[in-house]
């Protein structure tokens, strides 16, 4: 069984945009080792937005290189597009999976209707690394709706997972990942203990939206509050204090040095130079029009 390691808090919180109100609960800069492949956690909101149908409020084109972007959509709507040609819509339940790879621009903006209606807004934004041979690979974009990601109910009645990528009970998500990861969206249920395998030397750990959930009398973890367990054993055991919203994730790391820059992220100080100036030269492609 992984024993729990530490409980990590968010490092501040800061508005991306004007659109997206983030709590960091970790980056590059901080644990990105010890929970490799997973780069950074931006958990936005929960955040009421009011109506607008003049106002388009998000972030504008920006670059990445070097890694993957995953936005898991709770509560809203995002329109994503990027200079790959990749972009789309997504709504409650939905997720988009945007590999920068050798570099692209991209914006995301609340989509249209949900700007209109307005309302609660709540997602999580995930950074996912790549490795050093891969870093370079060219940009691709996955959209993954509510309808594609399978649903399995967990035992004696704890609750149910959604599986965005990696296997649970036979049931595989239908994100396309660069190396082994599980990304599970679990519904918790008060009173029960939730018990799932995992890989034995793989990191892994469970950010919790909303509820709380104990891993003994002393340890408990809550809204905006992620527990990093050790890599050692090969199942996950909690108990579900309150009803949860919980993210699970664990992946094989990636044990290679880690050297990031604003929105690149490469292995070493010269590669980030040369984003930069590739960057600045056009060569990650054109804002999105």
């Amino acid at each position: 069984m992984k024993k729990l390691d530490f409980i990590k808090r968010s490092n501040g919180r800061h508005w991306v945009g004007d659109g997206f109100p983030v709590s960091n609960i970790f980056s590059y800069s901080d644990i990105a080792e010890t929970v490799s492949p997973f780069l950074l956690l931006d958990y936005a909101g929960p955040h009421e937005f009011a109506p607008t149908t003049t106002h388009k409020r998000g972030v504008g084109p920006h670059p990445h290189r070097g890694f993957e972007t995953v936005t898991i959509l709770y509560q809203g709507g995002v329109a994503h597009r990027d200079s790959g040609g990749g972009g789309g819509v997504i709504g409650p339940g939905d997720a988009q999976w945007m590999t920068a790879g050798s570099g692209l621009i991209h914006e995301e903006y609340h989509s249209a209707d949900y700007a209109a209606q307005g309302g609660i807004f709540e997602a999580v934004q995930l950074w996912v690394n790549l490795p050093a041979k891969q870093k370079m690979t060219p940009p691709a974009y996955q959209a993954l709706t509510r309808a594609q990601i399978p649903q399995v109910a967990l035992p004696d009645g704890a609750g149910s997972a959604r599986i965005l990528a990696g296997e649970l009970d036979g049931q595989t998500g239908p994100a396309r990942t660069t190396t082994p990861m599980n990304v599970w969206d679990l519904r918790l249920r008060a009173g029960h203990t939730v018990n799932v395998a995992v890989t034995d030397g793989h990191t892994a750990s469970l950010f919790v939206l909303h509820g709380k959930i104990g891993f003994d009398a002393e340890n408990s973890v809550q809204s905006a509050e992620m527990a990093v367990l050790e890599r050692a054993g090969s199942r996950i055991t909690f108990t579900v204090e309150e009803d949860a919203t919980v993210l699970l994730l664990s992946g094989q790391p990636i044990d290679e040095p880690i050297v990031g820059h604003g929105p690149f992220v490469m292995n070493s100080v010269a590669e980030i130079e040369q984003a930069m100036q590739d960057y600045t030269r056009g060569r990650m492609g054109a804002a999105p029009q």
